[in-house]
């Protein structure tokens, strides 16, 4: 059996509204809350299970998408008047990457989470 990862903690300063966030930006549902976690499934084998803390650091996360889910993703960050980059540092303001002859991007989250959708690995 191959390894997979089935679920990872996102700290966030209020799970219940960063989960909405995400699940808002990558067209996903919330889960009901179970115990301390506001979850969000992003597929069959990863669950984001969002958890409150005053503090912590910025992490970042990536997700490899198709074309369709990209441009869909992509409107979304748009409507929303987020801030993407084509770059990992946020210099590329405004501007997508074509790496690996597919596309990408990165933006924050509330939290300050760096988020990358990409659609070649």
């Amino acid at each position: 059996m191959p390894i997979t990862l089935n679920h990872t903690i996102v700290p966030a300063h209020d799970k219940e509204a960063a989960a909405r966030f995400f699940a808002q930006i990558f067209g996903l549902k919330v889960e009901p809350s179970v115990g301390h976690f506001a979850a969000v499934h992003v597929n069959d084998t990863l669950t984001l299970d969002f958890a409150d803390r005053e503090e912590f650091e910025s992490h970042h996360y990536a997700f490899h998408v198709s074309d369709e889910d990209f441009d869909a993703i992509f409107e979304r960050v748009k409507a929303a008047g987020l801030e993407y980059t084509s770059d990992p540092m946020h210099h590329n303001k405004n501007q997508i990457n074509h790496r690996n002859g597919g596309r990408g991007f990165y933006f924050y989250d509330p939290d300050g989470h760096n988020l990358e959708v990409l659609t070649r690995p």
